[in-house]
């Protein structure tokens, strides 16, 4: 199984430098990530949107180590939403926040989060739209639950992502379902251990139908993350036995990777949103994408022999 393997190589900085001064990685990079700046990515939103498509836009980065590098990431979401509010696209495109990119980690990490996070949500409520908080390793997710339920007492549409492959998340969408949440349910792509995550795709395959019936049948608006066709026949199966209308849920999939398909469900009448990522430090979020599917791996490698 190469996925372990290249998870661990997402946390190498020695990985991190080689990939980096490839002069084959750029070309490659840009299939997943369409920019580093907001002028890069403001068409990208244009295009996508123009097409019937809605966007969630994520600045990519982690593993901060300072509080001015916090206070970086939330000017640079700022940034976002004022463009967002500028071009009128504030009810097409929402965010994706990563908390550890707000100094979750750092000494008074979550009362920290909180802070550089709340002015964000402010401001896309202003222009009639949302943040929704990306889940990260199991170890994050308490001060991420605690940080999303204290936003949604002001900014109830506030959303947060539950990963199918942990065993507490069959309770967490209980919980959220009965709370009325925005939830996106993926199945998860962080390296994590036997005592508290499946190992095999199959379970966690499982988990995931088990967990989508959960928020489908709940109080609350799920967001499907996943390319899995068989996933996505079981979702409109699940909506339709729920008796949800086409705006009671939507999909949602990576900018890049089955693009026929987005369109396709789009045209079907299904809300259908386009995760969306940019920015310099993108080394993290690409060596994940390689690691949740072979064929992105394949693509990565076949490109690199090419160009190489």
């Amino acid at each position: 199984m190469l996925g372990p393997v290249i998870l661990a190589a997402s946390r190498s900085d020695r990985m991190r430098r080689l990939i980096s001064a490839a002069p084959v990685t750029r070309p490659v990079v840009d299939r997943f990530i369409p920019g580093e700046t907001v002028d890069d990515v403001v068409p990208i939103v244009r295009d996508l949107t123009g097409r019937g498509l809605e966007v969630t836009l994520d600045v990519v980065g982690e593993d901060i180590t300072t509080p001015e590098q916090a206070a970086a990431a939330r000017d640079a979401y700022l940034e976002l939403v004022e463009r967002l509010g500028e071009l009128g696209l504030g009810t097409r495109a929402e965010m994706s926040v990563k908390l550890s990119l707000f100094g979750q980690a750092l000494p008074d990490g979550h009362e920290l989060a909180l802070a550089n996070i709340r002015p964000v949500v402010e401001a896309a409520a202003a222009i009639g739209t949302t943040v929704t908080l990306d889940a990260e390793d199991h170890t994050t997710l308490d001060s991420m639950f605690a940080i999303h339920e204290e936003l949604r007492k002001d900014f109830p549409q506030t959303g947060c992502v539950i990963q199918a492959y942990l065993y507490r998340t069959e309770a967490d969408a209980h919980r959220l379902a009965d709370s009325g949440s925005r939830v996106r349910l993926v199945k998860g792509a962080y390296k994590e251990p036997a005592e508290v995550a499946y190992q095999q795709k199959s379970e966690t395959d499982k988990a995931y139908v088990r967990i989508l019936r959960i928020l489908m049948e709940g109080e609350g608006y799920p967001m499907i993350g996943s390319h899995d066709p068989r996933l996505i026949s079981i979702a409109q199966e699940l909506a339709r036995r729920a008796s949800r209308k086409p705006d009671e849920y939507e999909f949602q999939m990576l900018y890049g990777i089955r693009s026929d398909e987005h369109l396709r469900l789009a045209a079907e009448g299904h809300r259908m949103r386009v995760y969306t990522a940019y920015g310099t430090d993108w080394y993290g979020y690409f060596m994940r994408r390689l690691a949740e599917k072979p064929a992105n791996l394949r693509f990565f490698a076949r490109s690199m022999l090419t160009r190489g």
